[in-house]
């Protein structure tokens, strides 16, 4: 018997596939690679966060080494310049060594001179007399002989000055060429002064005499 509610067989009614089975089975389906290579950042040197403290030195070091830099501070700084000093003490102690080596000689060659001049027409009257006080030699150039002591202290004080003032000055480098100059003028200011006092002497007894006994 045939059940009434189905339709009856025939050949005009296909039948369903029937699904068969596959040789090579399929493998199972993976995830994908990404394509794009990941972002990784690129190397370089570690940059400190700004808020890192800055370095401190030591107990004992210095606060800053030689050369202008500064602890905990990468830029070079030049050390500043040294203030310019005036040149004033060193030209001081020149015009004072002009004083000793110029000044105090010309004044001496002066008293010299006249000292020179009168002394033999005084030589010969005294020695006639036959006295032997030198004081009253000197007595009618006394003077002469008062320019010649001043022109002596004159130059004493003014060349020990400028050897003061001059060492003074190349210590502290202010004026240095000068004080060198001045130092130098101070030693031989002496040797120069009773120089020019025994020619000019001899010149004017030289003179003198001539004068006296023409």
């Amino acid at each position: 018997m045939t059940d009434p509610q189905l339709p009856p067989p025939g050949p005009s009614t296909p039948l369903p596939p029937v699904p068969q089975a596959s040789a090579h089975p399929q493998a199972p389906a993976y995830p994908q690679a990404p394509t794009a290579a990941p972002a990784y950042p690129a190397p370089g040197y570690p940059v400190a966060p700004p808020s890192s403290p800055a370095v401190q030195a030591p107990p004992g070091a210095y606060g800053a080494p030689v050369g202008g830099y500064a602890l905990g501070d990468g830029a070079y700084q030049p050390p500043s310049a040294p203030a310019k000093k005036s040149p004033m003490p060193g030209i001081i102690a020149l015009l004072l060594g002009v004083i000793a080596v110029v000044v105090s000689p010309i004044m001496a060659s002066i008293a010299g001179y006249r000292i020179g001049f009168g002394m033999p027409g005084v030589i010969e009257e005294d020695y006639l007399d036959m006295t032997d006080d030198v004081l009253y030699l000197l007595s009618p150039v006394r003077n002469d002989v008062l320019l010649g002591e001043i022109s002596f202290w004159i130059g004493t004080l003014a060349g020990i000055a400028a050897i003061i003032v001059g060492i003074i000055a190349i210590v502290k480098r202010a004026g240095r060429g000068w004080a060198i100059t001045a130092l130098v003028l101070g030693v031989i200011a002496p040797f120069i002064f009773f120089l020019m006092l025994a020619i000019m002497l001899g010149i004017g007894a030289s003179a003198g005499a001539i004068t006296y006994y023409s």
